[in-house]
């Protein structure tokens, strides 16, 4: 399968979690899709919440136009609770979804997602210290280890990561 021509933004800051950012971005390069890093800040580097990775931020999210992308990928650790407090990452994501386009979530990343305005009235999963966030956002928890509801991709933790990129390949496929 070769996604080439798609384009993804792919979402990072401080405290990121290594494995769930780097194996999206590797497989979904794997596919041929074009993959932007996101951040606040161009030119950023940011430490994964371990401190053995560093990823460098390309382009802040008003250099892309929802047009362009098929979707957002949103890793967990702790640079989601980074992430929600900027308008122009809730803004991405949030026109992401109502576009129709995918948003994948896994671990924390729901608390992007809650910021968003957009998870509820779906089913979601992540990190079980997000539960009740989401489930207070109006989100229906679910303990799968990945799934999809509507254009939403979830993932719950770093374990699940080949369900959850398996979800979002399909997912890239469909569009």
């Amino acid at each position: 399968m070769s996604l080439r021509g798609k384009q993804v933004a792919v979402l990072v800051d401080e405290g990121y979690e290594d494995l769930e950012f780097w194996v999206p971005l590797m497989r979904l390069q794997e596919e041929g899709v074009k993959t932007h890093v996101v951040g606040t800040l161009a030119g950023k580097r940011v430490m994964s919440k371990t401190g053995g990775l560093e990823a460098v931020i390309q382009v802040v999210p008003s250099d892309l136009t929802v047009e362009q992308l098929t979707a957002v990928v949103v890793p967990g650790g702790w640079a989601p609770d980074k992430l929600r407090r900027d308008g122009s990452i809730t803004r991405l994501v949030g026109d992401m979804y109502r576009h129709g386009k995918v948003v994948a979530m896994i671990c924390h990343a729901g608390l992007v997602g809650i910021s968003a305005g957009i998870v509820k009235g779906h089913r979601a999963t992540g990190s079980l210290g997000i539960k009740d966030d989401l489930v207070n956002a109006g989100a229906t928890w679910v303990d799968d280890a990945a799934f999809r509801d509507g254009n939403l991709v979830w993932g719950r933790v770093v374990p699940d990561i080949p369900y959850f990129c398996r979800e979002l390949i399909g997912a890239l496929a469909d569009e």
